[in-house]
């Protein structure tokens, strides 16, 4: 009992807290996966429009990099939270839908 109590307290003493991210952590962690997202859903053909289209009004990933350059990180991390979202859905759609096909009249 004694040996196992002294283990247990060895062992709680033995983690260290990690520190928390800085917000240009968090962004630089997010928009890496964001981009591994991004990257994905494009390699099955389903990115989203509004990710990165040059012709979108929206594009959020390059509107999440100029808004971290700018040192604005939360709006980035909510920019990048609505791309990574975009082109994980884009993907699970691509891939819900990449055997459909034409069905005219039944055949």
């Amino acid at each position: 009992m004694t040996l196992w109590l002294a283990l247990l307290i060895a062992g709680c003493n033995a983690t260290t807290p990690s520190k928390p991210m800085s917000l240009k952590e968090q962004y630089e962690a997010k928009l890496a996966a964001t981009q591994a997202a991004v990257e994905k859903a494009a390699s099955v053909e389903g990115e989203w429009r509004d990710i990165r289209w040059k012709k979108s009004k929206k594009k959020y990933l390059p509107s999440a990099i100029k808004a971290a350059e700018a040192g604005d990180y939360e709006k980035a991390l909510k920019l990048l939270d609505i791309a990574e979202f975009q082109a994980k859905m884009g993907y699970q759609q691509a891939m819900a839908e990449k055997n459909a096909g034409p069905h005219l009249y039944g055949m």
